[in-house]
C-alpha cells in the first residue's frame, strides 16, 4: 500500500501521515514503512502501460507499507 492510500483512508494529507509516523516511530514496527528508491519507483512505473501518467500523481518518492499477516 502506498502512503497516499493510507492517508486517504484516514482523511489526511500524505505529508501529515508521514510526519505523524516520524514523530511516533517507537509505536510502529521497524519495517512499518519504507521509502522507494528512484530505481524502484522507475521499475514500478514501467508496470503501467499508460503514457504521461508515469508519475501516477507522485511528486516525491512514496513510502510503502508492507502487508502484515493477521492485521486487519
Amino acid at each position: 500500500m502506498l502512503d497516499r492510500d493510507l492517508a486517504e483512508l484516514y482523511g489526511v494529507e500524505t505529508k501529515r501521515l508521514k510526519e505523524a509516523v516520524k514523530r511516533n516511530l517507537g509505536r510502529f514496527p521497524e519495517d512499518f514503512m519504507f521509502q522507494l528508491t528512484e530505481v524502484e519507483l522507475n521499475n514500478w512505473r514501467t508496470q503501467f502501460a499508460t503514457s504521461n501518467s508515469d508519475k501516477k500523481g507522485l511528486r516525491y518518492l512514496p513510502c510503502l507499507l508492507p502487508e502484515r499477516k493477521g492485521v486487519a
